[in-house]
């Protein structure tokens, strides 16, 4: 396959077109995600409004983009892409309400799932991948041990760790493909550390749109598999309290995004209570802070 790459700015990436300058991938210098061209599909949910419907396919590289194309790793991916194998976005509808279970030998790690439990009237946080899973996870900082009570269930950054960090997207490939992970911040940004503020200040990739303090209104340089942030909570402070990722312009015309949420009872990417888009006067079109790609 003979390619052509195509430097763009702001951020730095690299655009790569085949030889009739058909788009089939970019990736951005310090980031893991690539996105790619691959079959049609539609993203949908009986509470959305509306659908979201493109070519988009997002997949992980083995390690941020160095400007270096590995074009084996490009063809693996293509390849995927065309034999319909879960990508980032697919892998995070297997989460939504009514999803089907998934195993892997006798281990649940898709289907269906709640934010969390109840607690004193409302949907308690912090219920991360490995508490959905029921497994202890090694950092090594500490032995993180599951809560039984949070089986099956994420609440926002925990469902981004899952979909981002223990699914794989480019299975049987030879090559890493999730974003490691850790608890506490690092210093050198090299894992996703456990909040969603945290995320965004330490977590691996590329600032797509900074925090200001102020809504965003402009979403040209979002793409699709980028996480957008989000203070979304007043009880809290000023200080981002919500994470999720964009899926795309919906056919309403609306920049619409996917994540774990309270109100809906874990990853939704629907309108019950709070339409999940960034634009419009909305609670998170208004608390709309910030992207960025991982």
């Amino acid at each position: 396959m003979k390619l052509r790459m195509l430097q763009e700015e702001n951020p730095l990436r690299t655009e790569v077109r085949d030889s009739k300058s058909v788009w089939l991938a970019t990736l951005t210098n310090g980031a893991y995600t690539v996105r790619l061209t691959g079959p049609s599909r539609t993203f949908a949910e009986s509470s959305a409004a509306f659908s979201v419907m493109h070519t988009t396919w997002v997949r992980t590289l083995p390690a941020p983009f160095d400007g270096q194309l590995d074009e084996t790793w490009l063809r693996c991916a293509l390849e995927a892409n065309q034999a319909e194998v879960p990508d980032v976005l697919a892998i995070a509808m297997q989460y939504v309400k009514g999803a089907s279970k998934i195993f892997e030998g006798d281990l649940q790690i898709g289907g269906d799932a709640c934010y969390g439990p109840m607690k004193h009237g409302k949907r308690e946080e912090g219920s991360d991948f490995n508490d959905y899973l029921g497994i202890e996870w090694t950092y090594p900082e500490k032995l993180d041990k599951p809560e039984k009570r949070q089986k099956h269930c994420l609440d926002c950054s925990g469902f981004i760790r899952m979909v981002r960090g223990y699914r794989h997207s480019l299975p049987g490939a030879g090559y890493a493909d999730t974003v490691p992970l850790c608890l506490d911040p690092r210093s050198d940004h090299s894992a996703m550390p456990r909040r969603a503020f945290e995320i965004y200040e330490a977590g691996p990739g590329v600032v797509i749109v900074p925090n200001t303090g102020i809504q965003v209104n402009e979403f040209s340089d979002l793409a699709v598999g980028d996480l957008v942030f989000f203070d979304a909570d007043a009880s809290d402070g000023t200080r981002i309290d919500h994470v999720g990722m964009y899926l795309g312009v919906d056919a309403g015309g609306h920049h619409r995004f996917i994540s774990s949420r309270k109100g809906a009872n874990g990853p939704t990417l629907g309108d019950y209570r709070g339409r999940s888009i960034i634009d419009g006067p909305g609670l998170y079109g208004k608390s709309f802070l910030a992207a960025c790609r991982v």
